[in-house]
């Protein structure tokens, strides 16, 4: 049985990974198509290693009769045309901001919370976590199940290719730059990102935090559990894909290092790499075309009671956006929530 797929931001970075990582994974598509901006608009992407799709354009798409639709074209394109793909009866993934907070929108991650797909029907819109929030609860969900987590704070660093392939772009010509000793101008960021770390992604708000911030605390206790009170500082790095947190999580009962790493490695989606020793750890540039989120240097914080700490990487393009995408796909299809009313 196969379903018929459109993907929207075709030509992003997460578009591209969505449409690789459906033909990896061998998705039941019985018909696909790209969609993107008007000026993408005959753009030619390749799907699977034979097949080559010429973009379409999403403002004069009709959605009646296609089941899935996997958004990822930025907020303002998807506040428009996600509610209009899913009024035409197809089921909505978007992997922007915009929908996440809605309390009628499932906001899932399939390893953490798969029972909140039952109510995609509200609206007929899933959403797609933050990319950091992402790797975070999928490591933090099994030790919540175990120890109950109380309290999280995490540091982020986060690579440029969160913010496209233009963030990539600006990485690679500023790199260029310097070496030259020709001019540096910041664009896609605040400053310059070669060979520097800046503490700023999204906008400031009042309290003196960033949304990406924001964003981190409000997605995990809307997935997780709402009573983990969390706090977030995110920071650009110049690597060009996988993300990293420094995470320190206080428990309500009792957990050692050793307990923590146990029940880590027995996590659905987690990989551990925990050795003492150099090279012990997993880190961005290994992580990069991998599924799982890593996890390492898991230690005691004797800070706190009941405190751990862990190193967590992941592929941001893959775990962080288009296969946790996907993978809301299929767990729709493995709980018979698609079936019935959308299969072809």
């Amino acid at each position: 049985m196969g379903y018929r797929v459109a993907v929207v931001g075709a030509t992003g970075a997460v578009g591209r990974e969505i449409l690789k990582t459906l033909a990896e994974r061998n998705f039941p598509v019985s018909d696909i198509v790209a969609l993107a901006s008007g000026r993408s608009t005959g753009t030619e992407i390749s799907f699977g290693a034979d097949r080559v799709l010429k973009t379409q354009n999403l403002e004069k798409f009709d959605f009646h009769g296609w089941d899935i639709a996997l958004f990822s074209p930025g907020a303002a394109v998807s506040a428009i045309h996600a509610p209009r793909a899913a009024a035409a009866g197809c089921v909505v993934i978007d992997n922007t901001s915009h929908f996440r907070m809605d309390p009628q929108v499932p906001l899932v991650v399939p390893e953490v919370n798969p029972e909140a797909l039952a109510g995609w029907r509200k609206k007929g819109i899933i959403a797609n976590p933050n990319c950091s929030t992402i790797q975070m609860v999928v490591a933090l969900k099994p030790l919540h199940d175990e120890f109950t987590v109380k309290r999280v704070s995490v540091a982020t660093y986060q690579s440029v290719s969160g913010a496209g392939k233009e963030g990539m772009d600006e990485l690679f010509s500023n790199s260029r730059a310097m070496f030259v000793n020709d001019p540096v101008t910041p664009q896609q960021f605040t400053k310059n990102i070669a060979y520097n770390v800046i503490p700023h992604i999204d906008s400031f708000l009042d309290d003196g935090s960033t949304k990406e911030e924001w964003k981190m605390v409000v997605e995990t206790k809307k997935i997780l559990d709402p009573s983990i009170a969390v706090f977030a500082t995110c920071v650009r790095v110049p690597v060009f894909i996988g993300h990293a947190l420094a995470v320190h999580v206080e428990f309500a009962n009792p957990v050692t290092a050793g307990e923590a790493r146990a029940t880590l490695r027995e996590a659905p989606g987690v990989t551990v790499v925990d050795v003492r020793e150099d090279g012990g750890y997993a880190t961005p540039a290994e992580v990069a075309g991998e599924d799982d989120v890593f996890v390492s240097r898991i230690r005691k914080d004797p800070t706190v009671p009941h405190g751990i700490a862990f190193w967590c990487v992941g592929d941001n393009l893959r775990k962080g956006a288009a296969l946790n995408a996907v993978q809301i796909a299929e767990s729709l299809i493995a709980q018979g929530l698609l079936t019935a009313a959308k299969a072809a």
